[in-house]
């Protein structure tokens, strides 16, 4: 069986999910915090990719579900995540989820002012732990790190300002209210090392000044994945604890992580096939049945990790290959081949490290929302989302 083989009962374009690839990921960050921490959480990103059958083999792993809105809430609760697995971040909550979540231990981290005053409509007969999210400045805690000359972030509340003093005070008139977890997920340019040291010395430093008695830290997401010359998992864990363990050398913190990209980045790759061929002055068109839409929504990138799957030995092309998209819009080009065989109908392309932030923005411009496979152990592949129809884009709607 060739490479293109193991592909033809596959109907195209479509995502591969692999599953064993997620679980080393996710297995290996769990044990890396193991290592250094009595009790730690990992929160999947739910906004990173939200595919059912990847939420649920998420709670099968053991990790807890992070959302950032009430319809991530619903859905993660739909998945069957019970309420005390789950981490509550974002600005938009509702507070029917808020109180729910609160109510039923889930880790709530506060965001906005809105979210102080629903506290107080929290049932008199109970006790409630919440975290609460510092605005993280990273210009001021590391400038090695930054993207951009002023790299302030919108979410949290200042400490530079009197935000953050005066959201512990409202917190503190609520009586039957404790605040238990420091949220700090800030996502620097570089994921570095270096940046979750300082990031965690801010927050020690933070816990300090205000002397809180909270006993769980959430440093959040933004961290590499499983990538040659890149850090590890276990170089993260280490520099968390060497942090608190320098400010706190006699006190235990529950770490939470919050990762997307590095666990389900690498779990993920998409399948496209070449429907058609062109000659233009210069160059040679290569048109696909995938686009890039589905793979780079943002149309940022220049080039991908790839496969070209072909079905034979084809002539070297004696001009650059545009690779193309199957949408309308003229840039839809996805990268170019140079000195490479000439693609024909029927080859495929496999695009790698697709899982994050694609198929969550995937737009269902001209083509509806395309197949999911799983890849199974046995080297077989099993369809766990169909190809979307004019039944799914048109429910709810009336005509």
């Amino acid at each position: 069986m060739t490479d293109i083989d193991k592909y033809k009962t596959l109907a195209t374009p479509c995502f591969i999910f692999d599953e064993a690839e997620f679980t080393r990921s996710a297995t290996l960050f769990g044990d890396a915090l193991k290592s250094n921490f009595k009790r730690s959480i990992i929160g999947y990103s739910v906004k990173t990719n939200s595919l059912p059958y990847i939420l649920k083999k998420a709670l099968d792993l053991g990790c807890y579900a992070e959302v950032v809105s009430h319809d991530e809430y619903n859905l993660a609760r739909l998945v069957g995540f019970p309420i005390e697995k789950i981490i509550y971040n974002g600005p938009m909550k509702s507070k029917e989820t808020f109180l729910e979540a609160i109510t039923g231990n889930a880790i709530v981290n506060i965001e906005t002012k809105r979210e102080l005053e629903w506290l107080k409509e929290l049932p008199s007969d109970g006790d409630y732990g919440i975290g609460i999210r510092l605005n993280i400045d990273i210009n001021a805690i590391s400038p090695d790190d930054t993207k951009k000359e002023n790299d302030f972030s919108r979410f949290g509340f200042s400490d530079a300002t009197s935000e953050f003093a005066d959201a512990l005070q409202a917190i503190s008139k609520v009586d039957n209210v404790k605040l238990k977890c420091l949220h700090i997920h800030r996502m620097s340019g570089t994921r570095s090392v270096a940046y979750y040291k300082h990031l965690v010395d801010y927050a020690c430093s933070i816990i300090k000044k205000y002397n809180l008695s909270v006993d769980m830290i959430d440093i959040g997401g933004g961290y590499f994945g499983i990538f040659r010359n890149a850090p590890t998992y276990k170089d993260y864990s280490d520099a968390f604890k060497e942090s608190i363990t320098k400010n706190f050398p006699n006190r235990d913190f529950t770490v939470i992580v919050e990762p997307g990209t590095a666990v389900v980045a690498s779990s993920m790759s998409y399948l496209s096939t070449v429907i058609d061929t062109k000659i233009l002055p210069g160059c040679r068109i290569v048109v696909t049945d995938g686009t890039r839409n589905d793979v780079d929504p943002l149309f940022t990138k220049t080039d991908y990790i790839k496969e070209i799957l072909s079905q034979g030995n084809a002539p070297v092309s004696d001009c650059p290959q545009i690779i193309c998209g199957s949408s309308c819009i003229e840039r839809d080009h996805l990268f170019t081949l140079n000195g490479y065989n000439n693609l024909l109908v029927g080859d495929m392309i496999r695009y790698k490290n697709v899982g994050s932030y694609t198929m969550c923005l995937s737009p269902n411009f001209i083509n509806y929302l395309p197949r999911i496979y799983v890849e199974e152990d046995n080297g077989q592949y099993r369809l766990i989302r169909d190809k979307w129809t004019n039944k799914e884009y048109t429910q709810k709607s009336v005509w």
